[in-house]
């Protein structure tokens, strides 16, 4: 099995690069071996942009059994713990539309894309269910992808009144749809890192986030 996995950023996934450095390909710095196949690795950069991009250039080069994708996120759902690791069943654009005024218009509801047009199902993007997602046993969710995370009050109210999210990103999507658009599998792996509120990063605790998508990570590659 050909396995890629990626990541926003080298912070995000550097517990796991250190732990399989043993495993690296002496000729090719982002793969790693393993018994049961491969795993490359690819930086993709923040955002949505930078996502589509860096993993469509990495489709194009080399077929892959299925993509792996890999971060941490803010929770708009209390329920989940900080530091919990969770797949991501379904992702939704949280901010692609219009202002009108003081209102918000979703891309769909402007009329510029049809939400059942190949590859949303009534404007989300679901993840298809693969061996992996099955196991991990990760509780699922769903979330919403933006270019600008969200730190006030007003924001925070009208995402939740519109996609009612458990967790918002900056990338999701952006794997989802180009994933579904070339038929590849693939899963996405999310550590609680804060909840979505008004900003203040000293309740938040990315390195518990960090350590605990790492060990996920790590129990993934060593079951496959």
């Amino acid at each position: 099995m050909d396995v890629l996995l990626i990541a926003a950023t080298e912070a995000e996934i550097a517990p796991l690069a250190t732990l399989i450095a043993d495993m690296q390909d002496a000729g090719t710095e982002a793969l790693y071996h393993f018994s049961w196949g491969s795993v490359t690795l690819c930086i993709t950069g923040v955002g949505v942009v930078a996502t589509a991009h860096a993993l469509t250039k990495q489709l194009c080069n080399k077929p892959y059994d299925v993509v792996v994708q890999a971060g941490i996120s803010g929770a708009f759902n209390r329920q989940l713990q900080i530091g919990q690791v969770v797949t991501v069943a379904t992702e939704q654009w949280g901010d692609m539309g219009a202002q009108d005024h003081d209102n918000y218009i979703d891309i769909f509801s402007l009329g510029l894309m049809d939400k059942d047009s190949h590859p949303f199902t009534n404007g989300r993007l679901i993840a298809p269910e693969t061996a992996i997602s099955k196991a991990l046993q990760l509780q699922a969710v769903d979330g919403i992808t933006v270019n600008t995370v969200s730190g006030n009050a007003a924001t925070i109210a009208r995402l939740q009144a519109l996609y009612n999210a458990d967790i918002e990103s900056m990338e999701g999507a952006a794997m989802h749809y180009v994933c579904l658009m070339e038929s590849i599998p693939f899963v996405q792996l999310r550590a609680i890192s804060n909840y979505v509120e008004p900003r203040d990063r000293g309740k938040w605790n990315i390195p518990l986030a960090v350590n605990n998508l790492n060990t996920a990570l790590v129990q993934l590659f060593n079951t496959l």
